[in-house]
C-alpha cells in the first residue's frame, strides 16, 4: 500500500494523513471492533495485531521512498534506468535502512498489539499470564510476565532485526565502522 501512496501522490497524501490518525489510535481499541467482527478467537487477536502495526509500515513505506534524494533516481535515469530495474536497483536500496527501521517500529506495534489483546480476548498467552496475575492479585505472576514479555521484546529487536538492520548497511557501505 506504502508504494501505491507513492505511484498515485494525490491518493499517497490523502492516505498518509488518514494513516497517521489511525496510527495514534490505542491498539486496545481495536479489541471490542474485533470481538464484534470475528469473535473470541485467534483471528480476532491477529485482526488486532495487524491494525495496530500496517499504519505504521505502511507510513514508513511512503517516507522511506519519498525522501529518497532525487539526485538518486535522476542519476539512474541518466545512467538508462527505467521500470523496475530502476525500483529494484536504486529505489529499494536508497529506502532500504529506512524501511527497517519501520519494520522494527511495526514489530513494537505488532507486540503490544498482542499483548493487549490476549488480556482481554485469549485463554492461553503471555497477556493472558498478566491478566490472571492481576485476577488473583499475584504479583510474582505479574512481575515474571512483564519482565517475559521485555525480554521477548528485546531478543526480537537486538538479535534478529538488528542484526538484519546491521547487515544492511554493511552491504551498501552504510556501516561507519562504530
Amino acid at each position: 500500500m506504502g508504494l501505491r501512496m507513492i505511484r498515485f501522490k494525490g491518493f499517497g497524501r490523502t492516505l498518509s494523513s488518514f494513516s497517521a490518525g489511525l496510527l495514534a489510535f490505542p491498539s486496545i481499541a481495536w479489541v471490542p471492533f474485533s470481538i464484534l467482527l470475528i469473535g473470541f478467537n485467534d483471528f480476532g487477536i491477529l485482526f488486532v495485531v495487524i491494525m495496530s502495526s500496517i499504519f505504521s509500515v505502511m507510513i514508513s513505506t511512503y517516507s522511506s521512498i519519498r525522501n529518497i534524494p532525487p539526485i538518486y533516481i535522476d542519476a539512474a535515469k541518466n545512467m538508462g534506468a527505467k521500470g523496475f530495474r530502476l525500483f529494484r536497483h536504486v529505489t529499494i536500496p536508497a529506502a532500504t535502512p529506512s524501511l527497517i527501521i519501520g519494520l522494527r517500529q511495526g514489530w513494537s506495534f505488532a507486540w503490544h498489539a498482542i499483548i493487549g489483546a490476549e488480556i482481554l480476548m485469549s485463554i492461553v498467552g503471555l497477556g493472558h499470564i498478566l491478566s490472571v496475575g492481576r485476577d488473583f492479585l499475584d504479583m510474582s505472576e505479574v512481575i515474571a510476565s512483564m519482565i517475559t514479555i521485555f525480554t521477548i521484546g528485546l531478543i526480537v529487536d537486538r538479535f534478529l532485526l538488528n542484526k538484519i538492520e546491521e547487515k544492511i548497511r554493511r552491504k551498501w557501505g552504510l556501516d561507519n565502522h562504530r
